[in-house]
């Protein structure tokens, strides 16, 4: 039997090739973080090619730690960034275009016009999401319209559309030699260009961003073989198996299998997905109808997703832009040389505000600041906007649920932090609780992997393989908590309405 499978999670920020055993615990793990690209405000581009790279480099580099070859692998699994759009030609297999990121928003004035009218809910019956640069489409559209004779080679079959996924399982399964071009139901479903009821592109979605369907891929489930990895590839004959978008991945990571659990996963963004079961259930609150998973072909299972645009990015951004601390996991530390914020509150709203209130007219702000505050209140601030952007999404989720969350189970890596996981559990005022594998995205890309060719059995099997690590409960009073998150509230309003005819953006 073979013993191991690997999960490629390819994020925003890096690239990781995660070796798991049987007992879903890493054995070996690389990681290669790759370039933000800012052309201008409000841009968010990637390289793909160097994204491709990083990706053989942290293969290798994990099987050299692990000490194997691609013949002690069962499966391949890949978890990827969503939204972020890629267009290649297939000829050559070189991208037309820099990768825009899902952060990207300069195609709001493309849903502005695609809104007015209807409003920004226009495709939301189709598609469970709303109408905005976040999602897929309208980055597609862009690129069409502004790359030299994309359109007519779009038409002509001579390009492909894919999420990061599609990239890497086309080039893994050989590229111009014959690669595939598919994605998963998870993937589809935030292009804003699938129908989540019917599993299948939107004809009546597709011609209204007027988008060729010869660009699009395959439409595949979440856990099956679709090909297998190239000849002169290190995964040569190895079965790629899974594909699932991150937050999904982590959902499934969490083994957050039926209907009412949920997961949170905290990286440059931060997600919060509840498993609606085989039911798609359209919320009034701000939240997003999504694919959860599919199984081989079995019926999908479907999630409310409240999703926050900034998280660890602004960790990154304080680094990085303003040199308050030397490197990311810093500033546990730095906050917590200080017992409160200060007074100061950051929103982060880089690209605007997504879940729940979705207005892209917000940006960035810093309220509440005097002389009194340092870089420890700001490092502090900085955490606890995590916080309560994600006690804004809760409070539409239990509205749409008609139930209070009993306790929220977190990952990725901001989970890691202890003062930020406290913190949460006071203003959210239930537990908070971590696995002991807080790489969920990874370990979800595995199991749904390793499923799909028989190396774990069923559902039971992965739920067994979950254990949680630590669990932090409410200690703040709540009136404090209250005070905390009211303040909060007052400092999103005043990052609202920043971005008008008149701002140049």
């Amino acid at each position: 039997m073979t013993r191991y499978v690997l999960a490629i999670d390819q994020g925003t920020t890096s690239t990781r090739a995660i070796v798991f055993d049987h007992d879903a615990r890493a054995v070996a793990q690389a990681q290669r973080e790759h370039r933000q690209l800012l052309p201008r405000a409000g841009w968010v581009e990637h390289d793909p090619l160097e994204i491709w790279a990083h990706t053989r480099l942290v293969v290798a580099e994990a099987f050299a730690q692990a000490n194997i070859t691609r013949l002690d692998l069962a499966a391949v699994g890949i978890a990827n960034q969503r939204e972020t759009t890629i267009v290649w030609d297939r000829r050559t297999g070189e991208p037309i275009h820099p990768a825009i990121v899902w952060q990207d928003t300069r195609t709001q004035d493309r849903i502005d016009a695609l809104a007015d009218g209807d409003g920004v809910d226009r495709f939301r019956e189709i598609t469970g999401l709303p109408l905005a640069t976040y999602f897929s489409a309208s980055k597609i559209a862009w690129i069409l319209d502004n790359v030299s004779g994309a359109r007519d080679d779009a038409e002509a079959g001579h390009l492909a559309f894919g999420t990061p996924d599609t990239w890497l399982a086309w080039n893994l399964t050989g590229g111009v030699d014959g690669g595939i071009h598919v994605t998963d139901v998870t993937n589809a479903s935030r292009t804003l260009l699938m129908d989540i009821g019917s599993l299948e592109w939107s004809d009546e979605v597709l011609a209204a961003f007027d988008i060729p369907r010869a660009l699009l891929p395959q439409i595949r489930s979440s856990s099956e073989v679709y090909g297998h990895g190239y000849m002169n590839s290190l995964l040569r004959d190895v079965p790629i198996a899974g594909i699932l978008g991150d937050q999904q991945a982590a959902m499934f990571g969490q083994a957050a299998f039926y209907p009412g659990e949920s997961k949170g996963t905290y990286g440059s963004g931060a997600f919060l997905l509840v498993n609606s079961g085989d039911e798609v259930i359209h919320s009034e609150n701000g939240l997003l109808a999504t694919v959860a998973y599919q199984l081989g072909d079995a019926p999908p299972a479907y999630a409310l997703e409240g999703s926050i645009a900034v998280t660890g990015a602004l960790v990154q951004w304080m680094r990085d832009n303003l040199g308050i601390i030397e490197e990311a996991g810093d500033i546990e530390q730095l906050a917590a040389s200080v017992s409160d914020n200060g007074g100061a509150y950051i929103v982060p709203a880089f690209s605007g505000l997504y879940a729940p209130l979705w207005r892209p007219d917000a940006r960035g702000t810093i309220v509440g600041l005097t002389q009194y505050v340092t870089k420890a209140h700001l490092a502090r601030a900085a955490l606890e906007a995590t916080v309560f952007q994600t006690r804004d999404v809760v409070a539409a989720g239990e509205a749409d649920a008609g139930v209070p969350l009993r306790a929220l189970n977190v990952d990725g890596g901001m989970a890691v932090d202890g003062l930020l996981m406290q913190f949460m559990a006071d203003i959210l005022g239930c537990d908070v609780v971590r696995p002991e594998v807080t790489e969920a995205t990874a370990l979800g890309a595995a199991h749904a992997a390793g499923l799909a060719v028989g190396y774990w059995a069923d559902l039971d099997e992965l739920r067994d393989h979950w254990h949680e690590d630590r669990r932090w409960g409410p200690l703040m009073p709540r009136g404090e908590a209250e005070r905390l998150y009211r303040n909060w509230r007052k400092a999103v309003a005043r990052s609202l309405d920043w971005v008008d005819e008149d701002v140049d953006e």
